[in-house]
């Protein structure tokens, strides 16, 4: 008897203990996702090397916070390694980022490659409160890695 209950205490100890991992909890925003199969950023930039302007790929990313439109979080740009940038918008302006999201997100819907003019830098410019002189520099279109999210979490 006391060999079965010293092996039920040790069963329940070894349970008990089984993948304590740290679950992130996050804010959502759009449409609800789950973090679940995300692409680490790494895989998708080698989607991204493998992209035309034109193309696009239905996914789901992780990825780190760099940037958020100062006016109303319609944008968020991430880096995905080795100095590149996406640049996340939100589908139909649905819902927008706090201006003050930083950290991991997981976005899920579209990536793209896409030629941006050089009225839609200069307006991504003067969103990020870039200088008038700043702004003025900005004369040649930017071939970019973007990302159209319908659903976006932030980790806390």
């Amino acid at each position: 008897m006391k060999n079965i209950l010293a092996l039920l205490l040790i069963f329940g100890l070894l349970i008990s203990c089984k993948n304590e991992t740290k679950e992130l909890a996050y804010s959502s925003y759009g449409k609800e996702i789950t973090d679940t199969d995300a692409l680490s950023s790494e895989r998708l930039m080698a989607h991204f090397d493998t992209m035309k302007v034109g193309d696009t790929l239905n996914t789901k990313m992780k990825g780190a916070i760099t940037e958020v439109c100062s006016k109303k979080g319609c944008w968020m740009k991430l880096d995905i390694g080795n100095d590149k940038i996406v640049r996340v918008t939100f589908k139909d302006y649905g819902f927008f980022m706090p201006l003050d999201a930083t950290g991991e997100v997981v976005v899920n819907g579209i990536a793209y490659i896409k030629e941006t003019s050089v009225a839609d830098l200069k307006h991504y410019a003067e969103d990020a409160g870039k200088s008038a002189k700043e702004i003025a520099k900005i004369t040649e279109p930017e071939v970019t890695m973007s990302f159209e999210a319908d659903g976006v979490l932030l980790a806390n």
